[in-house]
């Protein structure tokens, strides 16, 4: 099995809504879908998962670098997010199931 959630995202953001909305947001594997995402996050944390939203991020407008040898562009990083809502009552301990 292929390693689907690679790290959770903890900013400011992410954390207001992990503490109003009990939303929680990793970063996951670019070819991994919505139930794949689903079931790895419900195995790990042991909990119910009730939504799952994806967002693709990089790949398109490339920075401009001027180097030595002349211009180079390189693309941004391609990645994917995940924003997963728990279930009323039940929670994510981010900090302490590494």
């Amino acid at each position: 099995m292929k390693n689907i959630i690679k790290k959770p995202i903890i900013t400011e953001k992410a954390t207001g809504q992990s503490e109003i909305f009990n939303r929680f947001t990793f970063a996951v594997d670019r070819s991994a879908n919505k139930i794949e995402i689903k079931n790895a996050v419900e195995n790990m944390y042991g909990v119910k998962i009730t939504d799952v939203r994806t967002m693709n991020y990089g790949g398109g407008k490339s920075s401009t670098k001027y180097t030595n040898r002349g211009i180079v562009e390189q693309p941004s990083k391609k990645w994917k997010k995940a924003i997963v809502t728990v279930a009323d009552g039940e929670t994510i301990d981010l900090f302490n199931n590494f």
